[in-house]
């Protein structure tokens, strides 16, 4: 879901740095990408040149943008990304652990149906695994702690009270019916969609989660899913998200959200979820991508073209694709204005509220004990937590999402701070085993420069049946993409290399 390090005043990818340094910068496959193809040091420098001509610039070299870039250069089309961070991934994040190892700090699972997402590792070399489940969850709630098997007729639901199991299981079954009416692509044209969108989700669960623990389930659903909290989110886009989480031939269901084993926290990647970008970027080679370049103004020319200004760069492109979130997108300087439905969607579309706080510990010692390093909460800094230790079990980790008010009331503080909150609640979960962890690993999203939240910008009440048709819809040659464009898995990684793959399919047509 949390991650990044923006550029000061690096840039990576300058006429003045070394072709070995621009190579490490993409990721060690880079260096064989390049080598592979032949290019030369005075080459790669010439890819970094003050002023670019294209076909296609590129906005952002997350997932989408990398995607639709790849896509775009195969259909023979001259193509350059802009990345304003001086790595690549966006969103996606492999952090460096002290002793040696990675963990992620971004987006980490995939899992049934995310097809897109496991074609392009697969393509890539870039291999999974399951993500540990064997043992019993945690169910920590009014300050108990009770470990409970995930095997069993209840599957993964935490054991609370038989009366909040049975309304939590009619409030489940009414979300997914409702979702299934809603058209993922174009979730303001449901019937009831209005009636929807004027509601938060928070009040709908008031009128049916009637019974106390199944409210704490669905609202422990809530902020794990958006890491927003339920009086955030209009209804309508809630059911749209679990309708997005399928693909074409089979429908979405909140059970897919929230599931580790079949669901979309099944299955993780060899070496961390950014190998996928870092393998892509080389792929597409030094001169396609350029780092530390922040994009500041997007303008129309008198022959139609666009002048695409970022820091060290210009770039004359026919078409843009602007392949970060709306809520950034709408901080460049746009020549003309847009269209004020797209401005005022990209106002009202905020960014969840995400960090990820992993301790590393000589071995995963929780297996041992008999548990799979799953926690479900109802109070603390950390509410959930999984295993994310690597296959071979060399290093135990727990990570721990902070999520929505959590990580709000946390944006301030210092990392001791936030690490002396996270491991009490280790140990109220898992023993005093996890007091002293060989370290620790923090990624507040809300405070980078160029993401300022996750996993995903959410939709508040009456935003989408009034300035959803503007999510897409291309203002002259600006095209957008990312994970929030896309109609099935919204806010994954799955999502935003299908966002990659229309926008680039969109941009072939036009040109």
């Amino acid at each position: 879901m949390p991650r990044e390090r923006h550029p000061l005043n690096l840039n990576p990818l300058s006429r003045n740095t070394s072709l070995t340094r621009r190579r490490a910068l993409l990721g060690g496959a880079a260096a064989t990408a390049l080598a592979a193809t032949g290019t030369t040091q005075a080459q790669a420098a010439e890819a970094a040149q003050a002023e670019r001509d294209v076909d296609v610039a590129i906005v952002g070299a997350g997932l989408a943008g990398l995607t639709a870039a790849r896509d775009l250069a195969a259909a023979g089309k001259k193509v350059l990304v802009l990345e304003a961070r001086n790595r690549v991934g966006g969103r996606v994040l492999n952090l460096s652990l002290p002793g040696g190892g990675i963990t992620e700090g971004g987006g980490e699972f995939i899992g049934p149906t995310q097809d897109r997402i496991k074609a392009l590792a697969d393509s890539l070399g870039v291999a999974t695994f399951t993500t540990y489940n064997t043992g019993k969850n945690v169910l920590f709630k009014d300050g108990k702690r009770t470990p409970y098997a995930t095997d069993g007729l209840l599957g993964s639901v935490p054991p609370i009270d038989a009366a909040g199991l049975a309304n939590a299981a009619v409030v489940q079954g009414l979300l997914d019916d409702m979702a299934k009416k809603v058209p993922v692509d174009a979730p303001w044209t449901a019937e009831k969609a209005e009636e929807w969108d004027r509601q938060t989700f928070e009040t709908w669960l008031r009128a049916n989660a009637v019974i106390p623990s199944a409210r704490f389930l669905m609202e422990v659903a809530c902020t794990s899913i958006f890491s927003a909290e339920p009086r955030e989110l209009s209804l309508l886009f809630v059911l749209f998200y679990i309708a997005s989480a399928g693909n074409e031939s089979t429908p979405g269901t909140l059970e897919r959200l929230t599931e580790t084993a079949d669901g979309a926290q099944a299955t993780r990647f060899v070496g961390g979820s950014q190998q996928v970008p870092l393998k892509l970027a080389a792929q597409l080679g030094a001169d396609r991508v350029q780092l530390s370049a922040p994009v500041r103004r997007i303008a129309r020319r008198s022959d139609g073209r666009y002048t695409v200004t970022a820091d060290g760069i210009t770039v004359t492109a026919s078409h843009v694709v602007v392949a970060v979130p709306p809520p950034l997108a709408a901080r460049i300087d746009f020549d003309p204005l847009l269209p004020a439905a797209r401005d005022q969607l990209s106002q009202r579309l905020p960014m969840g509220s995400i960090g990820k706080a992993i301790a590393v510990y000589a071995t995963p010692f929780w297996r041992a004990d008999g548990l799979n390093g799953q926690v479900v909460s109802d109070t603390g800094v950390v509410r959930s937590t999984f295993d994310n230790s690597p296959p071979d079990a060399s290093y135990g980790a727990l990570m721990g999402f902070i999520e929505a008010d959590e990580m709000r009331a946390y944006d301030g503080a210092s990392e001791s701070e936030v690490k002396a909150e996270v491991l009490k609640d280790y140990v109220r979960y898992f023993g005093d085993k996890a007091a002293t962890p060989t370290a620790f690993v923090l990624q507040r999203w809300n405070n980078e420069g160029f993401s300022r939240g996750g996993p995903v910008a959410y939709a508040p009440p009456g935003v989408l049946t009034q300035y959803g048709k503007a999510l897409r819809t291309p203002v002259g040659g600006i095209h957008w993409a990312g994970t929030e464009s896309s109609a099935y898995w919204n806010g994954y990684m799955d999502g935003a290399v299908r966002s990659g793959e229309r926008v680039a399919r969109e941009v072939v047509a036009a040109l």
